[in-house]
């Protein structure tokens, strides 16, 4: 990323042209303006050097910076997608080859036991080995009320977010030398709930809940166990999510900051929880919110 001093006010837009996607999964070159994952800017310096990771989530919003700088930092790196996301996968892998790096993507549905638990597996056998996992796929969607939030809708938020975590988490938990990471995606949601995302809401702080219990049972491994807390970013999530255009216009502009971040504001959190600096971190949920407070 760049080295030059910028106000953070003022670093990327506030506010955003009215738009919507259908449905999830929403696709970059969609949205308006595209998300910077940091494809022109982030800089790597061989901090994740000869590592081995797994990103679900990995073709768009802030899996696609991570995976973008993962790769630029040294390491190999594999990520899952929803089928409908070929197109942004396949980019996402050209970045990693342009890197220097290996890169692989895996399409399917972490709602399927038997997709969650592959895409470790052959990840492994790809690459001979994994040494850091990003469990970051979510799913999200705008509800009117309680009242209303259909039980097809809650089952596919809790097994994206919940069910398809633990499945790759535990195909993964054999395999995780000492001075591996598992770095859980998050949210600000899990500690400021807003009423129309109560069940997307309510996994968030289910994970958290998943990062401080794992940490303390991987811990005697050698391997951490951490989350990243986004606040507001712009993704191809936001768009999809079913928010009138006046939301959609003014998202994240509640924040200290005044402005929702970019993924590329993102990626350094997850390179620092993954790289030897943080060492002796685990069980932290690191927030990235633009001043909000957990």
């Amino acid at each position: 990323m760049s080295d030059e001093q910028t106000d953070p006010r003022e670093k990327h837009q506030d506010r955003f042209p009215p738009q919507s996607q259908g449905d999830q999964p929403g696709k970059s070159d969609e949205v308006r303006p595209k998300p910077d994952a940091g494809e022109d800017s982030y800089r790597g310096s061989g901090r994740l050097e000869g590592r081995k990771a797994l990103i679900t989530g990995g073709d768009s919003g802030i899996g696609r910076a991570v995976a973008i700088a993962f790769a630029r930092e040294g390491a190999d790196v594999a990520i899952a997608h929803m089928a409908e996301e070929l197109e942004d996968a396949d980019e996402v892998v050209r970045l990693i080859a342009d890197a220097g790096r290996r890169g692989v993507s895996f399409a399917g549905d972490l709602r399927e036991e038997r997709f969650a638990t592959s895409i470790v597996t052959d990840t492994i056998a790809q690459f001979g080995g994994l040494d850091i996992l990003v469990l970051n796929a979510a799913y999200q969607k705008d509800r009117d009320g309680l009242a209303t939030l259909e039980t097809d809708e809650f089952d596919r938020v809790f097994r994206t977010n919940l069910y398809g975590l633990l499945w790759s988490a535990r195909a993964a938990a054999p395999h995780l030398e000492p001075g591996s990471s598992i770095i859980v995606t998050a949210s600000i949601q899990a500690f400021h709930p807003s009423p129309s995302l109560v069940d997307y809401a309510m996994t968030k702080a289910a994970q958290v809940a998943f990062v401080k219990a794992m940490a303390q049972e991987f811990g005697p491994k050698g391997v951490r166990v951490n989350a990243v807390a986004p606040g507001p970013v712009w993704t191809p999530l936001i768009p999809a999510t079913g928010w009138d255009q006046k939301k959609v216009e003014e998202f994240g502009t509640d924040t200290p900051l005044g402005r929702a971040a970019q993924p590329a504001e993102l990626a350094g959190a997850y390179v620092y929880l993954a790289s030897e600096e943080a060492s002796y971190v685990s069980a932290a949920v690191l927030p990235v919110t633009g001043g909000k407070e957990l």
